[in-house]
C-alpha cells in the first residue's frame, strides 16, 4: 500500500493545526478548529478550501467538442467559451464512472475536473474514447493546484486580493457556472464561479508553483472579512445540505443517472454517446431512487443505515447514502436510495439508527438553498 499524497499546501495546513485523513489517495485536512465552526463560517462569511486533490484533464483538438459529445453524457459542441457544465462520464452499461465539470476555454480547448479517487478510471476512459478522433487528452493534475473560496463574502475576498489582476471581466458580472481568465502576480489564473457547498463562491486553478502564495494572499485579504480555513468535514455537511451527490455514496457504477435524479444531465437527443445503449436497455422501473429524508431529534442516519417503510419488522426498502445532523437546519437530514414505491414526498419511512427505528419524512432535495 502506498502512502497518501500531499498537496502543495500541506505545510500550510500543518501550521494551522489541521487534522488529516486519507481521501481519494490524498492526505487532506478534515478540520482546523471544529466542524461546526467551519460549516457556519461558509454559510455566514466564507471558507477557504484546498481542493488540489481533484483531477484535471485538458482536451484539445479540432474535434474536441464532438469528442466530448461522444465521451460524456452532455452536449459540448454548442457550449459557449468560458462557460462550465456539470456532466457524467458513463460506462457502456449506463453506470456512472464519475461526475465531472467541463469548462470550455477556447474553440478547441476544454478543461475537465474530476474526482481524485477516480483519476485513473477517468483518464483511462477519456483516452480510450479519444482514439481515431482529432482530440488529445492530457492529464494535467500534477501541474495545477485548486483552491476554493465559498460563502456570502467570497467575491469580496477575491476583490480584496490585490495581486489578482487582468480579469477577463469583473467578478460581479461573472455568472454561476462560468469562468474567467486572470493573473496572480505573473501566473495564469482561472477563476470559476462554481462550488460544492450550496453557497456563492469561486474555484481557482493555478500552476502548482504559485499555489502557496495565492493561499497566503487570499487568507490575508479575507482576515477581516470572515474568511476561515475549512476542511473536508464541513465540506461534506455543506454539500449534503445542498443535496449535492458524492461519488461512492449517491453515485457509482451500479447507479444510472435517473436513479440519482440526474436524468436531466443526459442529452438523450444525441445520436451516439458512450452509455446510450446501456441506458436504453437497462430497466429502472423497480430500481431504487434517491430521496431526501428529514427527521426530528438529534440522532442522524449515516451512510449504510437501513431504511424501512414500517416501524417494526419488515424488510428494508432502502439504505442511507449520506446523513448528518444538519448544522444549518438543526435537525437530522439524509439522502437515501429507496424503493420507488416509497419515494413520494411526505411519505413516512423509518431509519434504523443503531437498532432503533427513527421516523423520517421523504422531502424534495435540496434541504438548503441560499437566499440570494
Amino acid at each position: 500500500m502506498t502512502d497518501p499524497r500531499t498537496t502543495v499546501l500541506h505545510q500550510r495546513h500543518e501550521a494551522l493545526g489541521a487534522s488529516f485523513t486519507d481521501f481519494g489517495g490524498w492526505l487532506m485536512p478534515v478540520r482546523y478548529s471544529s466542524d461546526l465552526a467551519e460549516h457556519h463560517a461558509v454559510r455566514t462569511g466564507a471558507g477557504l478550501f484546498d481542493i488540489s486533490h481533484m483531477a484535471e484533464f485538458l482536451v484539445e483538438g479540432s474535434a474536441a467538442g464532438a469528442y466530448l459529445d461522444y465521451a460524456l453524457a452532455g452536449t459540448f459542441t454548442t457550449m459557449p467559451i468560458w462557460k462550465a457544465k456539470y456532466s457524467l462520464l458513463l460506462e457502456r452499461s449506463g453506470g456512472i464512472i464519475d461526475d465531472v465539470i467541463v469548462y470550455r476555454l477556447a474553440d478547441e480547448r476544454y478543461l475537465i475536473i474530476a474526482n481524485a479517487g477516480n483519476r485513473a478510471a477517468v483518464s483511462a476512459a477519456l483516452v480510450e474514447r479519444s482514439q481515431s478522433m482529432d482530440a488529445e487528452v492530457t492529464d494535467v493534475t500534477d501541474d495545477y493546484a485548486l483552491i476554493a473560496v465559498q460563502g456570502p463574502v467570497a467575491r469580496a475576498v477575491l476583490e480584496a486580493t490585490g495581486s489578482i489582476t487582468d480579469l477577463g471581466k469583473p467578478l460581479d458580472e461573472l455568472k454561476y457556472y462560468a469562468a474567467v481568465d486572470a493573473r496572480f502576480d505573473s501566473a495564469p489564473l482561472l477563476i470559476a464561479r462554481t462550488g460544492y457547498t450550496g453557497e456563492d463562491g469561486f474555484e481557482l486553478l493555478i500552476p502548482v508553483g504559485n499555489a502557496v502564495d495565492l493561499w497566503d494572499a487570499l487568507a490575508a485579504a479575507g482576515a477581516e472579512l470572515g474568511l476561515t480555513p475549512a476542511g473536508l468535514a464541513s465540506r461534506d455537511t455543506l454539500r449534503l445540505e445542498a443535496g449535492m451527490p458524492l461519488y461512492g455514496h449517491e453515485l457509482s457504477l451500479d447507479i444510472v443517472p435517473a436513479q440519482a435524479g440526474l436524468g436531466r444531465v443526459v442529452a438523450s437527443e444525441k445520436s451516439d454517446f458512450v452509455g446510450r445503449e446501456g441506458l436504453s436497455t437497462k430497466g429502472t422501473v423497480d430500481a431504487p431512487v434517491l430521496v431526501g429524508l428529514v427527521s426530528d431529534g438529534r440522532r442522524a442516519g449515516r451512510a449504510g443505515y437501513a431504511v424501512f417503510d414500517v416501524a417494526e419488522d419488515g424488510e428494508a426498502i432502502g439504505e442511507i447514502t449520506s446523513g448528518a445532523l444538519s448544522p444549518t437546519l438543526g435537525h437530522p437530514i439524509a439522502m437515501a436510495l429507496v424503493s420507488p414505491s416509497a419515494s413520494d414526498a411526505g411519505t413516512t419511512l423509518f431509519i434504523d439508527v443503531r437498532g432503533t427505528r427513527i421516523p423520517a419524512t421523504v422531502t424534495a432535495l435540496p434541504f438548503y438553498r441560499r437566499s440570494n
